[in-house]
């Protein structure tokens, strides 16, 4: 089993604003005073794409025509995650995030000559009022078959452990927060404040108060074999954590991140990230400002 894929999946946006839905409990996103903030959403968009194949990473760029209103379809990791053959469906938070599934990822692929044996749904779960947010909530070691899950109205434990039942994974749950005016609130999403690469783990233990979690997860990823790269809550505002290895064509390690993380991090951390892959960084200010998610979540790794 592989930890990366050199295949991404990745929606070109139309209405990009800041999504007043899912804004109630991502903290990270600010207003956009900027009438262009669209426009400019797209030019980083290409960039970041064009940064991608200049480092012969396949991308799979659906447009979003704008149909729908769906502000958040640049981040199309939460609503669908795909291994070996089998698609994941995912309940949102955000109803307008529901609609984002209008934009039919698995027929765009299926039309690119990617086939999937079936389809996991966990949607109805939205009924309930209860969430998981694809690979936002959990972030994946493919190659141990663990799922992290820092809980938090977007990821509902219940259903975590029904992912890892169907797709064998171990679970792994823990709480991590940040502080939002004084008082110490859930981090949206897991990816946000973690990421597992082939070698290594980056990760911010400031953010997990209970010192119980936070040793047993640094004992299970020192278990499975990762080094630990730490970081900062500082350096999470700045999507230190919202970063994803990749492979190119030829099975390239690389590194993806924004230009806003790759600054944040010490000349140490940069240079122990680049022994396990080449780092690709671009600037996603807009993105970021507006969507309160930053590389790794535009990223729906492609697995067939």
């Amino acid at each position: 089993m592989l930890q990366t894929t050199d295949t991404l999946l990745l929606v070109r946006p139309y209405q990009f604003r800041k999504n007043e839905e899912t804004a109630i409990n991502n903290y990270f996103q600010e207003d956009l005073l900027s009438s262009l903030s669209a426009q400019q959403a797209q030019e980083e968009f290409d960039n970041f794409v064009n940064a991608l194949n200049a480092h012969e990473i396949n991308t799979l760029v659906i447009q979003d025509e704008g149909k729908y209103d769906t502000p958040d379809s640049i981040f199309p990791n939460n609503c669908i995650s795909f291994h070996k053959r089998t698609a994941v469906q995912y309940p949102m938070f955000a109803e307008n995030r529901r609609r984002e599934r209008k934009l039919n990822y698995v027929h765009a692929l299926q039309q690119q000559g990617f086939t999937f044996d079936s389809i996991i749904d966990y949607t109805d779960f939205e009924k309930e009022n209860r969430f998981l947010e694809g690979t936002g909530s959990l972030v994946l070691d493919r190659i141990n078959r663990i799922a992290y899950c820092a809980l938090s109205p977007r990821a509902d434990a219940g259903i975590a452990h029904q992912f890892c039942l169907d797709v064998g994974y171990e679970l792994f749950i823990f709480e991590a927060n940040q502080t939002v005016g004084g008082l110490r609130k859930p981090i949206y999403h897991t990816n946000v404040m973690m990421s597992v690469g082939t070698r290594f783990a980056v990760v911010c233990t400031d953010s997990i108060d209970n010192r119980y979690e936070k040793r047993n997860l640094l004992k299970r990823l020192e278990e499975s074999g990762k080094t630990i790269v730490y970081i900062s809550e500082e350096q999470v505002r700045s999507f230190a954590g919202n970063i994803l290895e990749v492979q190119s064509i030829a099975g390239d390690p690389c590194i993806v991140m924004s230009s806003q993380a790759y600054r944040s991090f010490t000349t140490e951390q940069l240079n122990l990230l680049c022994s396990w892959g080449q780092i690709i960084h671009s600037p996603l200010d807009t993105i970021e400002r507006g969507g309160g998610g930053s590389a790794r979540c535009m990223l729906a790794e492609v697995f067939y």
